[in-house]
C-alpha cells in the first residue's frame, strides 16, 4: 500500500517545530499534490470494477507479482511484454494507495508490506538485467547495473535512517515512481544503456542530496 510518509513512517510522539512542518510540506507536496488529484477519478474506476470493499494489500501483492513476471520476461528477452508488465506493476502500486486513502485503510502493516515488496520489486528487475548482461558477456553493463542497484536500495535506506532520528526526508529527484517510469521506458524501447546511466547518476545524486539535507538539519539549532 502506498502510504503517506508522515502517517506511516514518522514517530507518533515527535513534536514538530514550525520549520520542521515547513520542511515536511516541501518534501511531500511535489509527489503527493499531483498524485492525490487523481484519487477521485481513479477511485471511481476502481470502485466500478472491484466494488467499495477493496483491499489495498491485494493490489500491493499483485504489483509484486507483476514485477516478478516482468523480471522473468526480461530473462527471456521478451522486452515489449516485460515493459508492459512493469507499467502494470506501477499502476497496482498507485491503486493500492488510492484504495487505502479513500477507504480509510492506511495502516502501519500496509505501509510495511508495501515498503518491503517495493524493495524486492526494485532489485528483482535490476537482478534480471544484471543476469541478462552476464549472459551477453557485457561486463561494463554488469557494473553499471550494480551501481544502479546500490543507489536504488540506498535511497529508501537513507530516508528510513533519517526518519529514525526524527527527520522527515523524502526529498530528491529519483523516487520510486521516477525509477519505474525510466525502467519501463528502457525495457519497452530497449534504451536500457542510456537509462541505466541516467539512473546511476541520479539515484546516487538523490542519496547524497538526502545525506546533505540530514547533515544540514542536524547542524541547525
Amino acid at each position: 500500500m502506498v502510504s503517506h510518509p508522515f502517517i506511516d513512517n514518522f514517530p507518533r510522539n515527535v513534536i514538530l517545530s514550525k520549520n520542521s512542518l515547513s520542511d515536511l510540506k516541501y518534501q511531500t507536496m511535489i509527489g503527493n499534490k499531483i498524485g492525490h488529484r487523481l484519487d477521485p477519478f481513479l477511485y471511481k474506476i476502481l470502485s466500478t470494477l472491484f466494488g467499495k470493499q477493496g483491499n489495498p494489500n491485494s493490489f500491493t501483492i499483485m504489483g509484486f507479482i507483476a514485477t516478478l513476471i516482468a523480471s522473468i520476461l526480461i530473462l527471456k528477452e521478451f522486452w515489449m511484454v516485460a515493459g508492459l508488465m512493469i507499467i502494470l506493476s506501477g499502476l497496482f502500486d498507485l491503486f493500492d494507495g488510492v484504495i487505502a486513502r479513500k477507504l480509510g485503510k492506511v495502516t502501519p502493516l500496509g505501509g510495511f508490506l508495501d515498503s518491503v515488496l517495493d524493495r524486492y520489486s526494485d532489485l528483482l528487475l535490476l537482478l534480471a538485467l544484471l543476469i541478462h548482461y552476464l549472459r551477453k558477456g557485457a561486463p561494463d553493463l554488469v557494473v553499471l547495473t550494480s551501481v544502479v542497484s546500490i543507489g536504488t536500495i540506498l535511497i529508501p535506506y537513507v530516508r528510513a535512517k533519517a526518519e529514525s532520528i526524527q527527520i522527515p526526508c523524502s526529498i530528491g529527484l529519483m523516487e520510486r515512481a521516477e525509477r519505474i517510469i525510466l525502467l519501463s521506458a528502457g525495457v519497452l524501447f530497449q534504451w536500457m544503456e542510456p537509462i541505466l546511466w541516467i539512473l546511476a547518476v541520479f539515484t546516487h545524486f538523490t542519496v547524497f542530496h538526502r545525506i546533505y539535507y540530514v547533515w544540514k538539519k542536524l547542524r541547525t539549532p
